[in-house]
């Protein structure tokens, strides 16, 4: 267990094969959840050893089986703060959990873990007070995060309780392995109304708060399924090869098509307030992934909160 109130902490973790030649600094960022930048600052200030033996340098290779350990700095004060309040969240609906992993399907407003400025509640903190145990790995204010869903969007994420979880499924979802399924209720009707976004995504040139498709970002992939059309409006399936954050927000915007209610990415506001919507129409409502312990394909599905499903209803009373 991590020392919430002390100065420094320090994580050991073996070096899976997967992650066999791989530079120091990529192992310790993608094993422990952290930037690249500050993989490298601990490798450079001596925080980093591998079997015992102080990393010079950042580009040092690592074999599989090799164990690293780290010295962590301290979390930032409000955050250190957040980590250790474990209280309730409501609606926050637990699926499955067992000794490896616990599946939870996330109410609107709620975060998936602590971080500077936010005060509201969080899936960490949640699962903390209803007595589940996280996985240690990652840092402390996203200890068994393997994958987060928006504050304002609802519905499935599965956090690692082991550390063998964690290491599995970090894995898998970077590798896309991992089946993520969604819906959505986009404005208007997409022409095709079948097809795949590939749209890099990025900061937004002019907002730091948005994201945008820009040219210089990351790789973004989303297939989408019309499924029924409404007038003015039509329900989506979706899938995502990538997970940028905002991607399918950031997508159908892009196409001209903004997610209902998401006035952030210019949804329109008359027809937020008919369909009662205070937040995107967006629900990850499947999860598929082989299970890090028993090697099994579990598929996991989540029924549309109330308020998605009352803006439903009234698309289709309009028909």
């Amino acid at each position: 267990m991590s020392d919430l109130a002390g100065a420094r902490q320090t994580r050991s973790v073996p070096v899976p094969e997967g992650f066999e030649g791989q530079r120091v600094d990529q192992v310790v960022s993608r094993m422990l959840g952290l930037s690249r930048t500050v993989a490298a600052e601990l490798v450079a200030d001596g925080d980093v050893t591998v079997d015992g033996r102080v990393c010079r340098t950042k580009s040092e290779r690592v074999s599989a089986g090799s164990w690293i350990e780290v010295v962590l700095p301290p979390p930032p004060e409000d955050v250190r703060a957040a980590v250790a309040a474990a209280e309730p969240v409501e609606g926050l609906d637990v699926v499955f959990t067992d000794d490896d992993i616990v599946v939870v399907s996330k109410p609107v407003g709620v975060a998936a873990h602590p971080s500077p400025g936010w005060t509201g509640p969080t899936v960490t903190g949640g699962l903390a007070a209803a007595g589940h145990r996280l996985s240690s790995y990652g840092p402390d204010e996203r200890q068994g995060i393997v994958h987060r869903l928006d504050v304002g969007t609802s519905g499935l994420m599965v956090v690692a309780k082991s550390e063998r979880a964690y290491t599995e499924l970090k894995r898998a979802f970077k590798e896309r392995r991992v089946s993520k399924r969604y819906r959505a209720v986009a404005q208007g009707h997409p022409d095709p109304l079948s097809g795949t976004v590939d749209a890099p995504i990025g900061r937004h040139p002019r907002h730091d708060y948005k994201w945008a498709v820009v040219a210089d970002g990351k790789p973004s992939i989303t297939h989408y399924d019309t499924i029924e059309v409404f007038p003015g409006a039509s329900l989506m399936d979706l899938g995502l090869e990538t997970g940028r954050t905002h991607q399918i927000r950031v997508h159908f915007a892009a196409l001209g098509h903004p997610l209902a209610g998401d006035l952030t990415y210019g949804a329109d506001p008359k027809l937020a307030e008919k369909l009662g919507l205070t937040r995107q129409w967006l629900h990850a409502y499947r999860l598929e992934f082989v299970h890090p312990g028993t090697g099994r394909t579990v598929t996991f599905e989540s029924e549309y909160p109330e308020d998605l499903d009352l803006a439903l209803a009234r698309l289709r009373a309009e028909q």
